[in-house]
């Protein structure tokens, strides 16, 4: 009946009565004329049809509505999302109706700008995006009231008596929504106590349930947790290659406590060099199917916050018998790689090992000794092996950037805290040598990994980064023209090379820290796929992740295909059929809470940057203007700590010129654009509202 519906509309090109449809489906008897009721009903309410105020039914194929997810600004206006459609619908905040962030909805195109731009009105919520809200509880009469953490969200939450569990004013309470009712009035049952608001790190989890990130294993992942051994038994090693003789460690950050890689480096008498990458093997002790597997899957990833990581493996797994900590014995999944002078691998093997990492290097150490020729203590017998990796590490970068290998350069924002999760200061990551190092090292092995199974045909993980839009490459190079730079070259020619040609460009130029980040926002999103469409960013044919199990899903998985496929040689038609179908999954999924990970760090960052400023409200810094709007422009300082200066807060009339992105003076004829570079006064800032407020002071 369903499929019948949605033909007879799809043929009448148009919107239909019920009396209309009724006839067009030859309906016959009364058991029919039910079921037609009950099914158009049903498309009504899953939004595959629209019932219009004249009692009409249409497709929204005929008209000017669409169906998609609202995402509302923090500013109050919100964007329709809708699948398969590059632009999404602009949506005024007196436009909103009822509706709210993450709602499906249906929505009215109301007018097309000259750029193409659509703006529209809600006219309907299909269904609601959110169960539960996180907020402040406080009390009225006996009647709890939620002051809301996600501002985007525009409800009024009442929670009646006997529906607190105990909470009391000030404390961070998780709501489930009981009752929608109108003009965002809703009914809720606090089913959480996150802790009071002062309590230290209350803050943060407040976020992390936001974000609905889980932050405790189950019941059944903790019992499962007592059959894994906290070291490698003589029966664990049974097959594998045993490397613990050989040189092998690891380099991470001085409070890494879950190590997923290992390192080892030989010259050959050929010249060519033995690489050595090892990765810790998850997937030995996390079965497929087991409640440990399913937890992980479902979690997707680690989330590393300030002040902690909440992991998606158990801390006996991924601090301990996974983790490849030193002098002791861990099992791996080693690809090792004769490479030439080139950079190029010409011979490999990927095979089951046990090994013995040496010692626990740290980046700060290994830049000492890479950049400094200083050595710290502990370091001295290591020293050879560091320089032959460093000579090595030149080369394969050498390679890659010949290929067109892509480097923003985009500065990351450290926050230190103190142990009541107050932050102390903000400073800039260090990408040293060493960094650099493992990470020309781990692209080697993960291609070395993908290209392997790639050319085998069978189902497999991939990382892919996708061409970037040519429309945004154009956009970007008009907005430089007006900025006063012109770039040569073919604009429909978007191949990595191009884009290192323009970041070669603009590398000397005082705005390129913010350019180039502009140019990062233009490209697409990296993804997981079940097929190879190889990585842009990387100007990589073919590309996986292997290299962090503990902290990847994708990656744990990669190591279950490894070992199916090239260990236990089971490629049976059962097999195949098996990961074709699973893989879908795993790759949409993991891409998903890869995204819902980087929005809730982001997320604490901005609230953790704008309670430092708090503390310094009334100082004043220097900054460049990192983007211009309508409303205002924002500053960024050096710290990447990024507010606004309101366009009510500069001397005079200032509009906004959309071709330069620039405030002009009407009177003054002063120009702010971005990479202008201006002394400003930090005016206000909220940790609530995740805001920093400047004023201008002067242009430098």
């Amino acid at each position: 009946m369903k499929d019948r519906i949605l033909e007879v509309l799809k043929k009448a090109g148009r919107a239909l009565k019920y009396e209309e449809i009724d006839s067009m489906l030859n309906i016959q008897t009364i058991e029919e004329t039910k079921q037609m009721a009950d099914t158009i009903n049903l498309l009504e309410k899953e939004g595959e049809i629209y019932h219009s105020n004249k009692d009409r039914y249409m497709l929204f194929s005929f008209c000017d509505l669409k169906k998609g997810i609202l995402r509302v600004n923090k500013k109050g206006f919100g964007f329709v999302e809708v699948n398969n459609e590059e632009e999404d619908i602009f949506i005024p905040v007196d436009n909103l109706k009822d509706a709210i962030d993450g709602d499906t909805v249906i929505a009215e195109i109301t007018l097309v700008k000259d750029n193409g731009r659509r703006e529209g009105r809600i006219l309907r919520v299909i269904k609601r995006g959110l169960s539960t809200v996180i907020g402040e509880i406080y009390f009225k009469h006996g009647i709890g009231y939620l002051v809301l953490d996600d501002k985007k969200k525009r409800l009024n939450v009442e929670i009646p008596k006997k529906k607190n569990m105990g909470a009391v004013d000030g404390h961070k309470v998780v709501v489930e929504i009981k009752e929608f009712r109108k003009k965002g009035r809703c009914i809720g049952e606090v089913v959480k106590i996150l802790g009071h608001k002062n309590d230290p790190g209350v803050d943060i989890l407040s976020i992390v349930e936001q974000f609905e990130i889980k932050n405790e294993f189950d019941k059944e992942v903790i019992e499962q947790l007592d059959s894994i051994p906290s070291e490698v038994s003589e029966l664990d090693k049974k097959g594998r290659r045993d490397l613990t003789k050989e040189i092998i460690f690891t380099i991470d950050g001085d409070d890494t406590k879950d190590i997923d890689d290992a390192i080892s480096i030989e010259k050959l008498e050929n010249g060519n060099y033995k690489l050595g990458v090892h990765i810790a093997d998850v997937s030995y002790y996390v079965k497929e199917g087991s409640s440990l597997d399913k937890e992980a899957m479902e979690r997707g990833t680690s989330v590393y916050l300030v002040d902690r990581v909440i992991p998606m493996l158990p801390h006996k797994l991924s601090n301990g018998i996974c983790s490849l900590n030193p002098n002791v014995e861990r099992l791996a999944i080693s690809c090792v790689m004769e490479v030439d002078s080139k950079g190029k691998t010409v011979d490999y093997e990927i095979f089951e090992s046990v090994i013995q990492s040496r010692i626990q290097m740290t980046y700060k150490k290994v830049n000492q000794i890479l950049e400094e020729n200083v050595v710290p203590d502990g370091y001295e017998s290591y020293v050879d092996k560091l320089k032959l990796m460093k000579e090595l590490a030149d080369i394969i970068r050498k390679m890659k950037i010949k290929r067109g290998y892509l480097d923003f350069d985009v500065d990351e924002a450290k926050i230190l805290v103190d142990e009541n999760c107050a932050p102390t200061d903000i400073v800039l990551r260090n990408r040293g040598v060493g960094e650099m190092l493992i990470e020309d090292f781990m692209i080697q092995a993960n291609e070395c990994v993908a290209t392997h199974i790639f050319y085998m045909n069978l189902p497999f993980v991939y990382r892919v980064h996708e061409y970037p839009k040519e429309d945004k490459i154009k956009g970007f190079l008009s907005f430089l023209q007006t900025l006063g730079y012109t770039v040569s070259g073919d604009i429909k020619d978007t191949s990595p090379k191009t884009i290192q040609r323009l970041l070669e460009f603009l590398k000397n130029k005082k705005e390129f820290k913010i350019l180039s980040s502009l140019l990062l926002r233009n490209m697409q999103k990296a993804v997981y796929l079940p097929q190879n469409l190889g990585h842009y960013g990387l100007a990589s044919k073919c590309y996986t992740h292997f290299t962090s199990p503990i902290r990847r899903y994708p990656d744990t998985t990669v190591h279950r295909l490894l070992r199916t496929y090239l260990f236990e040689h089971d490629m049976s038609k059962n097999t195949i059929n098996h990961w074709e179908e699973k893989l879908v999954y795993v790759c949409e999924h993991s891409s998903i809470k890869e995204r819902i990970s980087v929005d809730c760090e982001r997320e604490v960052e901005d609230m953790k940057m704008a309670e430092y400023m708090e503390k310094h409200i009334g100082e004043e810094f220097k900054g460049m203007i990192s983007s211009v709007t309508n409303f205002g422009m924002f500053i960024q300082l050096d710290n990447l700590v990024e507010g606004l200066v309101h366009i009510n807060e500069l001397n005079g009339y200032y509009h906004y010129d959309e071709a330069s992105q620039s405030l002009i003076g009407e009177n003054s004829n002063d120009k702010y654009t971005i990479g202008d570079m201006v002394l400003v006064k930090v005016i206000a800032a909220s940790k609530e509202e995740r805001t920093v407020d400047f004023s201008i002071i002067k242009k430098i």
